[in-house]
C-alpha cells in the first residue's frame, strides 16, 4: 500500500456509533477538474480504526473550509480504484507555523547572500 499527504479543504467529519460499530468518515474539498466537478471536488474518506480517536479529536478544532494536511494510506478498492484511508489530520496553518520562523530566517540569510553585484563596466555618464 502507498501513503501520501495532501492539503485539502476540510468540510465535515461524521461519526456513526451503534452496537459494535464505530465509523468516522471525513469530507474534504479539492480543486475541481472543470469537467466532472464545478465549484469544488468533494472527497470522502474513511478513518483507520487505529487512529479513530486521534483524528476525531483533531477535527473538532477545525473550521469549515480550513486547509488541512491529510496523511492517507491508499488501498485497492473496487474496480481497482484507490481507496483513501485517513491516518492523520492536522491544520495546515499549524504545520506551517511551526517552521515559519526558521523559514523566515533562512529567507533573510539567502537574500543577504544574493545582493546585487555590478557586472562588467558601468557606462561613463559623460559619454552617454
Amino acid at each position: 500500500m502507498a501513503r501520501t499527504t495532501m492539503e485539502l479543504a476540510f468540510i465535515s467529519a461524521e461519526r456513526v456509533k451503534f452496537d459494535n460499530v464505530d465509523l468516522i468518515k471525513l469530507y474534504f474539498g479539492d480543486e475541481p477538474d472543470g469537467e466532472k466537478d464545478l465549484g469544488v471536488s468533494l472527497l470522502s474518506m474513511q478513518v483507520s480504526e487505529d487512529v479513530r480517536e486521534e483524528v476525531w479529536g483533531a477535527c473538532k478544532g477545525l473550521d469549515v473550509l480550513e486547509t488541512v494536511r491529510v496523511t492517507v494510506e491508499i488501498e485497492r478498492g473496487s474496480k481497482n480504484a484507490g481507496k483513501f484511508i485517513v491516518l492523520h489530520v492536522e491544520s495546515a496553518k499549524a504545520a506551517r507555523g511551526a517552521g515559519a520562523a526558521d523559514t523566515a530566517a533562512e529567507a533573510r540569510k539567502l537574500a543577504a547572500q544574493q545582493q546585487a553585484k555590478p557586472t562588467g563596466t558601468q557606462p561613463d555618464p559623460a559619454k552617454a
